[in-house]
């Protein structure tokens, strides 16, 4: 079976860059995953991408040597299992907040016994190989969204979770829940010791905290807290930014 890179990072001691995809393009996201990311994620929560297009999406990244990773819309285990069915090689969930909704996100990625995945691995045995299913367990990389106050009051729990490797930080919305306050301001001082904390009690639980963060700068600062997979923006924020930028220092 193909050799999931994230976990040999990790393994490692190293972090991981990671690629956030929100256009329904297999041409964007095949440019994306050839700039050099470690992996690169296909958003079906606040992405524009529905099944078809994730398919041609993950057929593009399968050129390059990022790994496939996919964030579902929700914890549904339907979709789950035909994301991974489609050749993800790692699910984000969101809006995991406590120990059974953790369980529940699991078992849908995990074959018996260790969960209750159907067994039908349709493109995802072409990607990684024949023997596909007796190793995908070993293999695919499962990450619970950390996104309100009560996931933080349940990390420990969450992070118990057998088959569970680590958490996924939504900056976003944990701000939200934690201030009152919508956008996302990394430098709030309640924000910035929620996602100490979140780094702290998962390093001392030997799980990988990834993150969102809308800078290289708010992405180095995570790094130095002990974050293992740090997605740098995504590809509507770059386009538009790269864009206007272009724009305004046409106009000067």
């Amino acid at each position: 079976m193909r050799t999931n890179k994230l976990r040999e990072i990790w393994t490692a001691g190293e972090t991981a860059v990671n690629g956030w995809l929100h256009i329904p393009s297999s041409w964007s996201a095949e440019v994306m995953a050839h700039v050099g990311y470690d992996s690169v994620t296909i958003d079906l929560q606040h992405g524009l991408a529905g099944y078809q297009a994730a398919i041609t999406m993950l057929q593009a990244i399968a050129t390059t040597d990022a790994v496939p990773l996919a964030r579902s819309t929700w914890n549904d285990p339907a979709q789950i299992m035909r994301l991974l069915d489609a050749g993800a090689y790692g699910i984000i969930c969101p809006m995991i907040n406590t120990q059974a909704e953790a369980e529940a996100f699991v078992g849908a990625c995990r074959y018996p016994p260790l969960g209750f995945r159907s067994l039908g691995p349709t493109r995802a045995s072409v990607y990684a190989g024949a023997d596909y299913a007796q190793h995908a367990n070993d293999t695919i990389v499962t990450l619970a969204m950390v996104e309100t106050q009560q996931a933080l009051d349940n990390l420990v729990d969450i992070l118990s979770t057998p088959g569970l490797d680590g958490v996924f930080v939504g900056p976003g919305d944990l701000g939200f829940s934690l201030t009152g306050q919508t956008g996302m301001n990394m430098h709030d001082p309640m924000l910035g010791a929620a996602l100490s904390q979140i780094a702290e009690v998962t390093q001392g639980q030997n799980r990988i905290a990834g993150i969102w963060v809308p800078t290289v700068e708010s992405g180095q600062k995570m790094r130095q807290l002990g974050y293992q997979l740090i997605t740098l923006s995504s590809d509507t924020r770059l386009l538009s930014a790269a864009a206007r930028d272009s724009v305004i220092q046409f106009r000067m």
